[in-house]
């Protein structure tokens, strides 16, 4: 089992959501989505297999909850989860699913998935596992959806069957407290996994990952009976291994965003976007429109409410730190290495080299000062016009060097660019992925300007 990150997300705020995508019975009012998943990094240092949570309004840039820490942890099977999925019912209410499976033993054969249930993604009751197939296999990944011709939720994961490799089973349910034992559900010849649906103007979509060449490959179905759904794309991917897709639609506008991630711990998504799900043509979106949240692997994502989205922040509260992203290398975070401070392609580890407590200026209560997480003695400052992480002396140069006022971006004024305390004329930039502050004015090249550009975020 290749490990898959995604679910994914769909764009905007405010209308009504695809209804059959989320099994949710009556048209609601949407304001934004929540998002599932469990987090590794590069040496696994990040390793968490418990269900995190976070928010967004636009379904593309995210709020990790709780501090990115679980909100619910698996007692039972193996005690760890991965591939979380958020369905929300037909009564509204929420059902989260997951693969019975903690760390990566591959070999780990669980029949059983982990079953939350929640009125409000708050509070998490009726923890159980639940049976979906009795033959000597994994069941990974699982996705459940609406059925409206059956009048029950049909499971989908992947499961080897007889013929040796994986392919997509489907169980039945109405209560998510016992299911129809497993049958093939889509099997192209070869192993697939990491099932994934929407329905768009009556036609039925699946996305699913070819295991053996590691792409995304779309189908459809005018039903959700097995065995009903053909390939009708060729292969999505971003030029290297990606798995776990899924699509959602902007709550605003006819804009669907498909999510992939690829399967490693250096987990890191991808997202594509479409006006047209029957075409089956997906753009990859530049990095610089969506952020995941830090260390996430395989999100399960589903809009919610203006209220929910509120009683959750209210619940569980925003970070305490931030990550700053570059402009022009998107992919790249600000981060502290050996006190040198410089932006690197996300992930990395040490992954807390890239959070920083943005404090009041130590010079100036009006500017802000970037302190460490994991030196919280320490904060970036400029020395020779490089940027350095040093500990505070308690001088007033050392206050002074140490703070920066934020300005509207040099590249684009819905992003940010820091000018120095002390030396106003100057902004911090990264030049050869190094951090400084040089002079920037409306007059500098389009380079320099972006070079000086930063979106703060989570």
């Amino acid at each position: 089992m290749k490990r898959r990150t995604l679910l994914a997300t769909g764009a905007a705020l405010g209308g009504a959501a695809a209804l059959t995508r989320t099994g949710s019975a009556a048209a609601a009012t949407y304001a934004g989505y929540a998002m599932a998943y469990f987090t590794e990094s590069p040496t696994m240092a990040a390793a968490s297999y418990g269900l995190h949570l976070a928010v967004s309004a636009d379904g593309l840039n995210w709020t990790p909850l709780n501090q990115n820490r679980p909100v619910a942890t698996p007692t039972l099977g193996s005690t760890g989860l991965r591939d979380p999925f958020i369905l929300r019912r037909q009564d509204g209410t929420f059902t989260v699913l997951a693969t019975d499976l903690k760390g990566t033993d591959w070999a780990y054969q669980s029949q059983y998935l982990h079953i939350w249930d929640s009125a409000d993604l708050r509070t998490f009751t009726g923890y159980r596992l639940l049976k979906v197939h009795s033959l000597a296999t994994h069941a990974w990944a699982p996705e459940a959806v609406w059925d409206p011709a059956r009048g029950q939720y049909a499971i989908v994961y992947s499961a080897v069957n007889a013929s040796g490799h994986n392919v997509l089973m489907v169980s039945y349910t109405t209560d998510f407290r016992t299911a129809t034992s497993g049958v093939v559900f889509f099997d192209p010849g070869y192993d697939a996994i990491d099932g994934s649906f929407v329905t768009v103007g009556g036609v039925n979509y699946m996305y699913y990952k070819n295991n053996n060449n590691s792409t995304l490959l779309g189908t459809r179905s005018s039903t959700f009976n097995p065995n009903s759904f053909s390939v009708h794309t060729g292969a999505i991917t971003p030029g290297r291994g990606v798995e776990a897709p899924q699509i959602v639609k902007s709550n605003t506008a006819n804009t669907w965003y498909m999510w992939g991630d690829t399967w490693s711990p250096n987990g890191r998504f991808f997202a594509w976007q479409t006006s047209d799900v029957a075409s089956g043509t997906w753009s990859l979106l530049n990095d610089r429109l969506y952020t995941q949240p830090i260390n996430s692997k395989h999100l399960g994502i589903t809009p919610i409410t203006a209220s929910e989205m509120s009683g959750l922040i209210a619940t569980y509260g925003a970070p305490t730190w931030n990550r700053i992203k570059s402009y022009n290398f998107p992919d790249r975070y600000v981060r502290h290495a050996d006190n040198v401070a410089r932006i690197d392609v996300y992930p990395f580890d040490p992954y807390q080299d890239q959070q920083w407590t943005l404090v009041p200026g130590l010079a100036d209560p009006a500017g802000v000062s970037f302190r460490s997480v994991n030196f919280p003695t320490m904060y970036l400052r400029h020395w020779s016009y490089a940027l350095v992480l040093a500990a505070d002396d308690g001088t007033a140069a050392f206050d002074a060097d140490a703070t920066f006022h934020r300005v509207p971006g040099f590249a684009d004024s819905s992003w940010t660019s820091f000018r120095s305390h002390n030396l106003p004329d100057r902004f911090i930039r990264h030049s050869g992925y190094v951090l400084r502050v040089d002079p920037i004015t409306s007059g500098s090249t389009t380079t320099d300007k972006q070079d000086a550009t930063f979106r703060v975020g989570y």
